[in-house]
C-alpha cells in the first residue's frame, strides 16, 4: 500500500506551489488570492526510490464568518485521520497567526507524523523568523521556498524517513482485487451488500494498519477475488461524508490497493466533477476500470436510446480513454450486478494479455505503412518493428522507428486505437513507447 501525504495549512501559505513542486507538475493553480484552490488536487511523487501520493487540501470558503469552523477544520481532521505523513505549511513572512495555532492544536493530537514547513523563505535573512514557529509545539520548522525549490530536497529526505516500513498483507497475486469507488451516495455500500448477500462466503479478512485497505476474499457463483475495502464499508470517522475531499482521499486508498476499479455513477445525478476526479486518480495509477451507472431503476424513461445517450455522454467526458465497459444497474433490485463482476474479471484478464511479436508485426506494420506518421521538418518517419514488453503492470508496446523524437501524441493515440481494434483491451490502460530502431 502506497503512502499518503497531506498538505494542510491556512489559506495563501503556498500549499499549491508546494504540491506542484513535489509532483513536478503545474496541476494546481497558483495565485496570490487566498482560496484559489477549489478542486482537490491529487498527484504522485517519488523520492529516493519511494513513491507516494500527495493531496493538497485546498478549496475552503474564505468569506465565511468563522472560516476555521468550516472547511479548514474538516480537512485538517481528515488529514489527521487518513494521511501517513502531514505537511503543515506556515508562512515565515507573516509569522504565527491565530489560525495556525488552532490548526496546530489539532495536529498535536495526530497519530501520524507532522512535519512543520516554514514556507516562503526566499532569502537567507527570512530563516531567522522561523524559530517563532517552535511555539506551535510541532518540532523543528523546516525552512523552504516552494517557489524556487530551496530546501525541498532536505524536506523530502525527512518526509520519506517518516514512512512506515512496508507491512503489506500476504495476498495471492493470482487473485484479482476489485475496488468499488465513487462519490458519496452513488451506491457503493448497496452494491457491495448485493455482491456479498446475507449468505456470504467470506474466507478471510486481512487488514494492515487502521488506515490500510482491507481485503475481503469472495468466493461465490464461480467468482474468486479480493474485494478492496472502500469508504462504503469502513467507519466514516469524524468527517462528514458530504465533503468531496473525504471521498477522494478514501478512494485513493482503495484504488492504489486494487487491480480493477468499479467506478459507481448515480444515474439520477449524471456525471459530476468529483466523478472525473476519481476517474483521473484511477488513470494515474494505471488501474483497469469498469463504469457502473447505478440507480437505473429510478430513471423514468429507460429506453435503449436514453441508455445509449447516457453512455455516449460518459465516454465524451472520459475521453480520450473511451474503451471502457459501461453497465447500467440497480444495486437495490440487483439488476445486472453479476454483469459488473463478469466485466471486472474480463478487464483483469485483458490487463495480462500477451500478444506474440510475430502477430503484432503481421497486424500492425501494414496499417502503419498505409498510414505512416506525418513527416516533420521534411523528414519521413519509418516504423519497422513492434513488440510487447514482458512483465509490465499494463500491456505495454514498443514501436521501433528511425526518428522516434518526431512521433507525436496524436499518432500514438492512433496506434493505441488500432491495437484496441485488433485485440480485446477494453477497460485497461496501455502504454505506447517509440524507441530508436
Amino acid at each position: 500500500m502506497g503512502n499518503l501525504v497531506a498538505i494542510v495549512g491556512r489559506p495563501n501559505v503556498g500549499k499549491s506551489t508546494l504540491f506542484n513542486r513535489l509532483t513536478k507538475t503545474r496541476q494546481a493553480i497558483v495565485n496570490d488570492e487566498a482560496g484559489t484552490t477549489r478542486d482537490r488536487q491529487y498527484g504522485k511523487s517519488e523520492w529516493l526510490g519511494q513513491e507516494f501520493s500527495v493531496v493538497d487540501t485546498g478549496g475552503w470558503v474564505v468569506n465565511s464568518d468563522d472560516i476555521f469552523e468550516g472547511e479548514i477544520r474538516k480537512q485538517v481532521l481528515l488529514a489527521v485521520d487518513e494521511a501517513d505523513v502531514i505537511l503543515f505549511v506556515v508562512d515565515v513572512m507573516n509569522g504565527v497567526t491565530d489560525l495556525d495555532l488552532q490548526v496546530a492544536q489539532i495536529l498535536r493530537r495526530a497519530k501520524s507524523p507532522v512535519i512543520l514547513v516554514a514556507n516562503k523563505t526566499d532569502n537567507g535573512d527570512l530563516q531567522y523568523n522561523a524559530p517563532e514557529f517552535y511555539s506551535l509545539g510541532l518540532g523543528d520548522p523546516h525552512c523552504i521556498s516552494s517557489l524556487s525549490g530551496s530546501g525541498t530536497g532536505d524536506l523530502l529526505d525527512v518526509l520519506v524517513s517518516k514512512f512506515k516500513k512496508d507491512t503489506s498483507e500476504i495476498l495471492d497475486d493470482d487473485i484479482p482485487r476489485f475496488a468499488v469507488v465513487g462519490r458519496p451516495n452513488a451506491g457503493k455500500s448497496s452494491i457491495i451488500n448485493a455482491f456479498i448477500g446475507e449468505d456470504r462466503n467470506i474466507v478471510t479478512e486481512i487488514a494492515g494498519t487502521t488506515r490500510d485497505s482491507i481485503y475481503t476474499r469472495y468466493e461465490k457463483f464461480g467468482f474468486d477475488f479480493y474485494l478492496v475495502d472502500t469508504a462504503g464499508i469502513r467507519k466514516k470517522g469524524k468527517v462528514n461524508e458530504d465533503l468531496e475531499y473525504y471521498s477522494v482521499v478514501r478512494s485513493i486508498r482503495a484504488i492504489e490497493g486494487s487491480d480493477i476499479c468499479i467506478l459507481m455513477l448515480d444515474a439520477t445525478r449524471g456525471i459530476e466533477s468529483q466523478d472525473l476526479n476519481i476517474f483521473s486518480v484511477i488513470q494515474k495509477n494505471a488501474k483497469g476500470i469498469v463504469v457502473v451507472v447505478n440507480k437505473w431503476d429510478l430513471v423514468e424513461n429507460k429506453t435503449d436510446k436514453v441508455m445509449k445517450e447516457f453512455e455516449n455522454a460518459i465516454r465524451n467526458r472520459f475521453a480520450p480513454f473511451v474503451d471502457i465497459p459501461i453497465i447500467f444497474t440497480s444495486a437495490l433490485t440487483k439488476q445486472r450486478i453479476f454483469k459488473v463482476l463478469e466485466a471486472a474479471r474480463e478487464v483483469y484478464e485483458n490487463r495480462s494479455i500477451k500478444i506474440s511479436t510475430a502477430r503484432l508485426n503481421e497486424e500492425m506494420l501494414p496499417l502503419i505503412e498505409a498510414y505512416p506518421p506525418p513527416s516533420t521538418k521534411g523528414k519521413y518517419i519509418k516504423i519497422k518493428y513492434v513488440t510487447q514488453l514482458p512483465n509490465t503492470q499494463v500491456p505495454s508496446f514498443v514501436f521501433f522507428a528511425n526518428l522516434p523524437q518526431y512521433v507525436k501524441d496524436p499518432y500514438k493515440r492512433f496506434l493505441e486505437n488500432k491495437l484496441r481494434e485488433k485485440w480485446n483491451l477494453t477497460g485497461t490502460p496501455i502504454n505506447i513507447f517509440i524507441r530508436q530502431k
